[in-house]
């Protein structure tokens, strides 16, 4: 084989390496990658079935309910807007609370909750994650905007006093 031809076979193989090395790692991160949705998308129909994703808000006041066999909890979470039923089977964090942020990453059940394989709560009283902050914010500025068309309407039904 001359020269030529084993530099031209020496840089293909080596492409060739590369270029399984770089599918190899791209399949890796693709498969670890958990999208946030909020439960407004969830209720939307935007989230994704049979694929884990994340969902984000407030723990709703009450709404924590633990099982007999003292591992599998259910509680809600919403963005003041919507809620979104989470299933977990574990132990929570130590700073699980009702009323405080948490993130739960999981898939949709059938029955339209979120069955979570791992719940992280805030580890900070003034700490949310910037996706929540976000979902809950927008959620609270819909429902803003609602009243005030509401009482904007309200207004227009009411009839004049003349003087």
């Amino acid at each position: 084989m001359k020269s030529r031809h084993k530099k031209l076979a020496l840089i293909g193989g080596a492409l060739a390496i590369v270029g399984i090395i770089a599918a190899l790692v791209l399949n890796a991160l693709n498969s670890n990658i958990a999208l946030y949705i909020s439960p407004t998308d969830v209720a939307a129909g935007k989230a994704p079935h049979e694929k884990v994703f994340r969902i984000g808000g407030l723990v709703k006041e009450g709404s924590l309910k633990r099982q007999a066999d003292g591992v599998t909890i259910s509680f809600i979470v919403t963005d003041t807007d919507k809620d979104l039923v989470v299933n977990y089977k574990g132990i929570l964090p130590d700073l699980f609370k009702e009323g405080k942020g948490v993130v739960a990453q999981g898939k949709l059940a059938g029955d339209g909750s979120f069955t979570a394989n791992e719940v992280l709560a805030k580890h900070d009283e003034n700490y949310m994650p910037p996706e929540a902050a976000k979902a809950v914010g927008d959620a609270h500025n819909r429902a803003a905007e609602k009243k005030a068309a509401e009482a904007a309407n309200a207004g227009t039904d009411k009839p004049k006093a003349s003087y």
